[in-house]
């Protein structure tokens, strides 16, 4: 079974059939549009299970490997391969499509196809991220990215979505080419693009750092650090749910797989010298960003920058260089993917039937909507890092990894559980609880059988790693320990 190409399957089943879905033309065929999206989201994440399923946790080196010639005159490959670290992230892709597609199966109504063809040609891009080992085939996937999504947002998004397309565009491209000028610059070095001969290769100090900040530039915008992270609240509000969903969940893990997989290892220097700079953008975040979120009036951009403030935790934890530090960022990585999905499909649930975000405009939603309600406070809570559920495991991890490093780092880290949990509460009081004071709101009907089997997975997921996080540790484990083993080896040149 390991022969078989499970990631070229897992790339190129969701893109075919995200074409397909294209084929079946305007909106007088929606019917067939949706069932065939939701088959192939289906094929889509049915193929990605092998790689769990035949994932050796013992070895920390890259699996499922496929290497083919593309571009011979300059030593570029079509070159597959994943790791501990990857093969998360990539069920966590496949399975979020199914959830979106699910998603807007009665709230899109114009152009059906190409809403659903979007998310699933985006899917096999995003997966193409997080497996490949050649520089230019990652560039390629890593830019194509940004296509579906301009369209999902500019298209179905909200009355100023082409001021958020364009903003999200020009950040996220232009911190991408100082990226592409590192490969240029590390295949003049090693005549290869091979991703595997750039870990090997001994390079300077200063060349380290300058190689470090063009990944940076390209990496921070994407996850996004603050402060090049006033894109994301923009994109988020104007996008529709299903834009907001793939967004939180698995956009910005790009930016944050990145730095494990590109920045850190190739510049491993230059990564422990600046290493004191991006725990301070890391931690001004975590503090400064969930302040932020207390002050929100919209649900999507308390929900926005809440996910800015979670990812902070995420580079917090890389930078620690201790396995715990690590571990505990790629399991909040994975949980935060769950967490911020159903944070952002609560509130489209609640916008399809008042078509309002403003917190204000809410009130008593318990009232009316019991089991929609108990799902809401649920992953609210989850967001706040409740003990029990995902949104702790990995926070807990991050900062246990901190005190180990620095006392203060800790205590200035685990201000998210009290800013997280009073901006979580604020808006959980202010929306869910009280008594029915709009008219509107007496009106609302609970959630249908779709939605509740969309909350309900989440539900059982956040629940579930929260309670046993092993599946994600023990398969991560091996790559962590080998990847903190190459960072602790100098690259320097010997003199």
């Amino acid at each position: 079974m390991n022969d078989l190409p499970f990631l070229s399957l897992s790339i190129w089943v969701p893109i075919v059939a995200g074409v397909l879905v294209l084929f079946t033309g305007d909106d007088r065929r929606a019917a067939a549009a949706r069932w065939l999206a939701l088959l192939g989201s289906i094929a889509g994440f049915a193929v990605t299970i092998p790689l769990y399923l035949y994932f050796d946790n013992g070895s920390g080196g890259f699996q499922f490997q496929e290497i083919h010639n593309w571009i011979p005159a300059f030593n570029i490959h079509y070159h597959l391969g994943v790791d501990g670290i990857a093969v998360p992230l990539i069920l966590l892709t496949s399975f979020t499509t199914f959830i979106v597609v699910l998603a807007g199966w009665e709230v899109i109504q114009k152009r059906v196809a190409q809403y659903n063809a979007a998310f699933l040609i985006m899917s096999g891009i995003m997966i193409g991220v997080f497996s490949t080992l050649d520089a230019i085939l990652y560039y390629v996937f890593w830019e194509a990215m940004l296509i579906p999504m301009f369209l999902v947002i500019g298209v179905w998004g909200g009355p100023n979505r082409v001021y958020a397309t364009i903003k999200f565009f020009l950040y996220t491209l232009l911190g991408s080419l100082l990226m592409l000028v590192a490969f240029i610059y590390l295949y003049h070095q090693s005549n290869s693009f091979n991703i595997l001969d750039y870990y090997a290769m001994p390079l300077a100090l200063d060349v380290q750092v300058w190689i470090f900040i063009a990944f940076f530039m390209a990496f921070a915008v994407k996850i996004p650090m603050w402060p090049v992270h006033t894109w994301l609240p923009d994109a988020h509000v104007e996008a529709p749910t299903g834009g907001s969903v793939v967004l939180a969940a698995i956009a910005l893990k790009l930016g944050g797989y990145s730095f494990l997989r590109f920045a850190m290892p190739i510049a491993p220097d230059a990564s422990h010298y600046l290493s004191g700079f991006m725990i301070t953008l890391s931690l001004i975040a975590v503090v400064y960003i969930a302040l932020v979120a207390l002050v929100q009036k919209d649900m999507k951009k308390l929900i926005a920058y809440s996910s800015i403030s979670h990812m902070g935790f995420v580079t917090l934890g890389f930078f620690l260089f201790n396995p715990l530090g690590l571990e505990g960022a790629v399991v909040q990585m994975i949980s935060h993917g769950f967490i911020s999905s159903a944070m952002f499909l609560s509130v489209g649930v609640l916008y399809d039937r008042m078509h309002s975000r403003q917190i204000a405009d809410y009130g008593g939603v318990a009232n009316t909507m019991p089991v929609f309600a108990a799902f809401a406070v649920l992953f609210a809570m989850a967001n706040a890092g409740l003990p029990g559920t995902s949104g702790f495991v990995g926070e807990f991890m991050v900062i246990l990894g901190a005190i180990q490093v620095n006392f203060w780092y800790a205590v200035l880290a685990s201000t998210t559980l009290i800013f997280g949990a009073a901006y979580t509460l604020w808006m959980v009081k202010r929306v869910y609880y009280g008594e029915v004071a709009n008219h509107h709101v007496a009106e609302l009907t609970d959630i249908n059988r779709r939605e509740f089997l969309i909350l309900a997975l989440l539900a059982i997921l956040v629940l579930g790693f929260g309670l046993y996080p092993q599946p994600i540790t023990e398969m991560t484990h091996a790559s962590v320990q080998q990847l903190l083993e190459h960072l602790a080896i100098s690259k320097l040149p010997a003199l």
